[in-house]
């Protein structure tokens, strides 16, 4: 072979190995991403599906050499309520939301707010506070990854949590021996009422309250309207147990850690994002969602002052006895609600009742 023959060989060989790994490098990724919950009355699904999928999907396409795309499988479509989690660490979703009040066991110190209920009215004083306490304490973020094998994106949660009930009551002692539907971290609420908790979730509350099976529900104004529990329990008092940041966005980390180092800093960015819009968000929903019940002929009337920090009282002893008893699990239990109690004060909020950490 002539000399130019094997500079045109050496040539087109150099340029296939070129295109070859300029394609490897402009790839397409696919992510499975799903809830338990469905698009649109649960808030952190919705800011899922209408804010960090499409914000992914732009900032890959506009800021680096590769494209995205979602299959996406909310209300249940791929994993349930308490199957999300374990759906991600398995890899049958990439990318999951799912509230943490049903991983009581696995997650149960991220359950934190819970436990120290009639905290922060304000969504937006609520995420503050919560994301202080994982800056805090990094072993939240950090079991996630050491246990679950999966990373922690963002985070998000409830709005201001209220009770709906199928008939009227006057009297926090109306509600004894009433059953009353809750997610599970926050039944112990209950207590004080002497109403009968019913472990529960949103999808199987409206049949439940129709049929009888509870009469009353612990739940913040935008589900209540999302999910029409109105219809078979019209009755709706603003108690203010409080907004609650217990809701995670993860993803399964060897999906994580097989993408391009420039794909990853954007899904970081683009998680915390969706986390820090999350308080808005949330506030928004609150305000639309008790704009709507009325609308919708609900009965809505509040608590007065004195009978809800009766509420609080009787529950003087609970964030200490959850902190002791995450502490009995080797986690740091004590540490994160001193924590969390130590965030609140310090955004401005005052409780109806000050709790104390032994």
């Amino acid at each position: 072979m002539t000399k130019l023959g094997k500079m045109l060989r050496l040539g087109g060989t150099a340029a296939l190995v070129a295109a070859t790994a300029s394609a490897a490098y402009a790839d397409n990724f696919t992510f499975r991403i799903g809830s338990g919950h469905p698009n649109g009355p649960a808030v952190y699904v919705a800011d899922t599906a209408n804010f960090f999928v499409p914000e992914v999907k732009r900032r890959v396409a506009e800021e680096t050499e590769h494209t995205v795309d979602f299959v996406e499988g909310y209300g249940g479509a791929i994993a349930g309520v308490a199957e999300t989690l374990e759906a991600v660490q398995n890899g049958i979703l990439d990318i999951g939301s799912y509230c943490m009040c049903f991983e009581p066991s696995k997650l149960f110190l991220h359950n934190f707010p819970y436990y120290a209920p009639f905290g922060p009215q304000d969504s937006i004083q609520q995420m503050k506070a919560t994301r202080a306490t994982y800056d805090a304490v990094p072993w939240l973020e950090e079991q996630f990854t050491s246990e679950y094998r999966q990373v922690l994106l963002g985070l998000h949660g409830w709005d201001n949590y209220h009770l709906g009930t199928t008939n009227p009551w006057d009297t926090v002692a109306d509600l004894q021996g009433v059953k009353i539907g809750g997610a599970g971290p926050n039944l112990p609420w209950l207590e004080f009422a002497g109403a009968i908790p019913v472990q529960s979730s949103l999808p199987e509350g409206y049949l439940s309250l129709q049929t009888g099976v509870y009469d009353g529900w612990l739940m913040f104004p935008s589900a209540y309207l999302g999910f029409k529990y109105y219809e078979p329990s019209p009755h709706y008092t603003l108690i203010g147990f409080g907004a609650m940041g217990v809701n995670a966005l993860t993803m399964n980390q060897r999906k994580f850690d097989s993408l391009p180092a420039d794909v990853q800093q954007i899904i970081r960015e683009v998680g915390r994002a969706y986390e820090e819009q999350a308080g808005a968000s949330l506030n928004a929903r609150q305000e639309s969602g008790l704009k709507g019940l009325a609308e919708v002929g609900a009965q809505i009337k509040t608590l007065s002052d004195e009978a809800r920090a009766g509420w609080a009282v009787s529950l003087d002893a609970f964030p200490n006895q959850q902190a002791k008893d995450a502490d009995g699990r080797g986690m740091p239990g004590t540490e994160v609600m001193n924590a969390y109690l130590k965030a609140v004060d310090e955004s401005g909020y005052t409780w109806p009742h000050a709790y104390t950490i032994e």
